[in-house]
């Protein structure tokens, strides 16, 4: 789940219990098919796509800037930024933080070019940082992301008139006032016809009629993206909308490949929130990248317009006494600005990485135990999501990264 306040929302407990037993609810099977073999050609036009998510939050706290996608080398891997989040209220799009999207004033230390916003200038913020980082990176193509788990409660208003959502989305993100900093919107709806912070019952249908109305607004030259549940589950998350049905109108789709476990479950079991496959043990069989993108291929969704999610972030747990994935706690382990999560950059040296199980990594440190991907997993993960033809790689988030992009030169 994306959020807009913080890197993750933690469940609380009376979402856990709306939920049921864990993050995503339901119980089934998802059994991966075996993979044609893929010509080398195939296979190494596989994946491009390098999409990162930026958070207009990060500017706070995090004091992550535009500029620190250019100095982390992380400008020049990336092919797409989502800039999250707009809001989404009264059935509309709506402006996130406007001070930090248009109004910050930039130094010229802070500021990608190393030119000073100056008083009058009619663009300052987010926006004007961005609209330099493309000018520096003609190919970097940016979308407006709308939604998260903090803000997606004003979708089932919205999806009751597709077209009158579509118009004002498509007015704000083609607004003068920021003429050639977006190239498109990514929807992350949370979650269409189920529960997320909220729940919602718009139906089946309305996820689809939603992305067909903005297909239509902002038309093929535009991109139209979404980010979209990653529960395998049978009657789980993924089936409660047409996901397979709207896959027409979408560019492609960002499957949330990570939080399948974390401390909402505070007493345990230990598994790591991001797995590829499954192993013995695991919590639940079908809490894995490849048992979501199974399903999502098994309900005929191209390949191409797949991509792998990855976590630059770990969760984690306090009274484990296990090294082993498994083993029992007493609460989420404290993180740097929210209990049961923090950033891969402070955890590479607060918790290293002590093994790996269904190719993700895991670390015990103390009586703390943590999960989260390193350049090696993440090496692990590409070769899959080349194996699968999959369209290519997301992030959530980019500052959860070292200062020198480690994360992030492991996936290209």
């Amino acid at each position: 789940m994306h959020t807009p306040h913080r890197l993750r929302a933690l469940l609380s407990a009376a979402c856990t219990v709306a939920l049921g037993a864990g993050l995503l609810a339901g119980a089934g099977t998802a059994t991966a098919t075996a993979t044609p073999t893929r010509s080398a050609a195939q296979t190494a036009a596989a994946g491009s796509k390098v999409v990162g998510y930026f958070t207009e939050w990060g500017v706070y706290d995090r004091k992550y800037h535009v500029k620190n996608i250019e100095t982390s080398g992380s400008a020049a891997k990336l092919t797409h930024i989502n800039y999250a989040f707009g809001n989404v209220t009264g059935g509309k799009c709506a402006m996130g933080d406007s001070y930090a999207a248009t109004d910050r004033a930039y130094t010229a230390a802070e500021s990608v070019d190393g030119v000073a916003d100056t008083w009058d200038q009619p663009l300052r913020g987010n926006f004007n940082q961005l609209l330099k980082l493309k000018k520096k990176h003609p190919g970097l193509k940016v979308l407006w992301s709308f939604g998260g788990w903090t803000w997606s409660g004003g979708f089932g208003e919205a999806a009751k008139n597709p077209s009158a959502f579509a118009q004002s989305c498509y007015d704000l993100v083609r607004n003068p006032k920021w003429a050639g900093v977006f190239d498109g919107i990514d929807i992350d709806w949370e979650y269409p016809n189920a529960c997320g912070n909220t729940c919602d019952t718009s139906g089946r249908a309305a996820y689809k009629n939603l992305m067909a109305a903005l297909r239509a607004k902002f038309g093929g030259g535009a991109l139209v993206t979404a980010a979209i549940p990653a529960d395998a589950s049978s009657g789980g998350k993924i089936d409660a909308a047409d996901y397979a049905g709207a896959a027409a109108h979408v560019d492609w789709y960002n499957p949330m490949t990570y939080d399948y476990f974390g401390a909402w479950d505070a007493a345990g079991p230990t598994a790591p929130h991001s797995p590829l496959t499954s192993y013995s043990g695991i919590p639940r069989t079908e809490y894995t990248t490849s048992a979501t993108i199974a399903k999502l291929k098994g309900l005929g969704i191209p390949t191409s317009k797949l991509l792998l999610g990855i976590g630059f972030y770990g969760r984690g747990w306090t009274g484990v006494t296990q090294s082993a994935p498994g083993g029992t706690a007493t609460g989420p382990a404290a993180g740097t600005y929210e209990q049961g999560i923090d950033d891969y950059k402070v955890l590479r040296t607060k918790c290293p990485a002590t093994g790996t199980v269904g190719g993700t990594a895991y670390a015990k440190c103390g009586s703390e135990w943590w999960s989260y991907d390193t350049p090696a997993t993440i090496a692990t993960k590409m070769a899959y999501k080349n194996d699968q033809g999959l369209g290519g790689t997301f992030l959530w988030e980019l500052s959860g990264d070292t200062a020198s992009g480690e994360l992030i030169k492991a996936i290209k």
